[in-house]
């Protein structure tokens, strides 16, 4: 019976995937377009919003990073959670409408703080996508067509940032120059480009609730896991593991030492934002992360009582937690390279919003969607000789555009400027399907939607939170966004040697995983 269900096991895992795998896999590439399309189009209106609600870099690069970041980090934990546990395709069109709407509410900010309890809603209402996406695809496609898949749904963070760029520079520019004093509603053109990329998404997402939902774990030949009895309960239990003061209540649940830990850990990161308060930096932004700090610990504390496994083969793998540290540093450096290269063409290079977005976005997109897909191809193939190959590529994105960053970002030309960009974004891109991957690899079915929101709070509490701020930051400091880009290559060393280190750990702890799991506890 054993040589018959490993059999079965290899047939599975070695079969094609569907027409029907294909045209899901198409409408989420969408989705994720929409999603970074709401997200991204706030860069190419950065020098509108600056100007007319009067901020400064730092006030900008915490908009459009931590605003949004730490509660997309946040949320996408129990909203993994509630992916691993319910209706993915319901959650993802309730998510997509969300996100939808609280852009369309952007534009009608009037000030900078109703501008971030906007994008605080969107990144609330995005949570819900890469969890829920990732998961589908997961269980869509065999493990060796997975990083490919992973890779080309990934393709729609490039495409909808090129075509935000683009989108949003044709609006703003077109606005302004047909209302100059101000149109309908007296919105202006930042805010009539809010609603032009926010309102088609509340269709997408009729047309989202319409798949159908697969199976969990049988593409890789595993019995499909018994379904959550009361998914919603867990999902409001999971909040009180991570929304403060929420989180004191759940650290009780699991007695008076757990508490104190959690009541420590809170000291700690109070004591960290009232220094850096004195010392002068914004309380703004460093409340914010620091909430995102205690949340995730408060999370992971309590995941290690309730779900011994889940926290066994995501938090204390040292493979996983290396991998999430290589790509969301590599992220640290992309977020910021992808959200200031339009406000620097248009100060340094003297570019139009129009022409900004015209050739950052496309260029862009271009570069993204080739340097995704390749790289998720690639990262397959190293994948078949070697267990660590897909690592091979996050060192890649982790190097090699380093050199066309700071050509970028120091150049003074636009045939300098404008080149150098795409080559960065071309090198960078193609880690995210191989470290994706790989973090599902290193877990079970029913924790994938559990590990893609781990893997998330990388790309935006080490990444979208912190790279766009601190190059504001220091922007706004120095007087130079060029400064400010270059001080961000400081980390460099540690995505390096993350990334070296995931590449030795990853081959033991994926051979190793359901041995881990069931020595934590779990039942296969």
């Amino acid at each position: 019976m054993a040589d018959l269900s490993a059999m079965g096991h290899a047939s599975a895992s070695e079969r094609g995937a569907s027409r029907y795998a294909w045209y899901v896999l198409a409408i989420l590439f969408l989705v994720y377009v929409l999603n970074f399309i709401d997200r991204q189009v706030i860069s190419i209106l950065a020098e509108d919003i600056k100007r007319d609600l009067g901020l400064h870099d730092e006030d900008l690069g915490f908009l459009y990073g931590t605003a949004f970041g730490v509660f997309y980090s946040l949320f996408g934990i129990p909203l993994g959670r509630l992916a691993d546990s319910w209706h993915r395709v319901r959650l993802m069109t309730i998510g997509l409408a969300l996100w939808s709407t609280m852009t369309a509410l952007s534009g009608f900010s009037r000030s900078g703080g109703q501008l971030a309890a906007a994008r605080i809603g969107v990144g609330v209402g995005e949570a819900t996508a890469s969890p829920g996406a990732y998961s589908l695809i997961s269980d869509y496609f065999p493990r060796r067509l997975r990083a490919t898949a992973l890779a080309i749904y990934s393709a729609g963070l490039y495409v909808g940032g090129g075509c935000s760029l683009f989108i949003g520079g044709l609006i703003v520019q077109g606005w302004n120059r047909a209302y100059p004093a101000g149109g309908p509603m007296g919105l202006v053109g930042w805010q009539a480009a809010f609603l032009a990329v926010g309102l088609p998404g509340l269709l997408v997402a009729v047309w989202i609730a319409t798949l159908r939902e697969p199976i969990r774990g049988a593409v890789e030949g595993l019995p499909e896991p018994a379904r959550h009895p009361a998914p919603f309960r867990a999902f409001l239990d999971e909040l009180l593991t991570i929304i403060p003061p929420l989180t004191l209540i759940g650290a009780a649940r699991g007695g008076a030492r757990a508490l104190a830990v959690n009541l420590l850990a809170l000291g700690l990161v109070v004591a960290a934002v009232v220094l850096l308060r004195a010392a002068g930096e914004p309380l703004p932004q460093w409340l914010a992360i620091g909430t995102g700090v205690y949340a995730v610990f408060s999370w992971a504390s309590a995941l290690k009582r309730r779900d011994p496994a889940t926290f066994a083969l995501i938090v204390g793998t040292p493979a996983f937690l290396c991998t999430v540290v290589a790509y969301g540093l590599n992220a640290f450096l992309s977020y910021a390279a992808s959200f200031w290269a339009a406000p620097y063409a248009m100060r340094t290079l003297g570019a139009t919003p129009a022409e900004a977005g015209f050739l950052i976005g496309g260029s862009g997109a271009l570069a993204g969607f080739v340097g995704v897909s390749l790289g998720g191809v690639m990262a397959d193939r190293l994948r078949r000789t070697n267990p660590a190959g897909r690592l091979a590529v996050v060192l890649f994105g982790a190097t090699v555009p380093i050199p066309f960053l700071v050509g970028a970002f120091t150049a003074s030309a636009a045939w300098v400027f404008y080149p150098c960009l795409f080559l960065s974004g071309l090198c960078a891109s193609g880690a995210l399907g191989a470290a994706a991957a790989t973090t599902q690899d290193l877990v079970l079915p029913r924790m994938r939607g559990t590990a893609t929101a781990t893997f998330f709070i990388g790309t935006t509490l080490m990444g979208l939170a912190m790279g766009p701020y601190l190059a504001g930051r220091v922007s706004t400091l120095t007087g130079s966004l060029s400064t400010g880009m270059m001080a961000l290559l400081l980390a460099t060393p540690i995505t390096i040697g993350c990334a070296i280190a995931a590449y030795r750990l990853v081959p033991a702890a994926e051979a190793s995983r359901e041995a881990r799991a069931r020595a934590a506890g779990e039942d296969i």
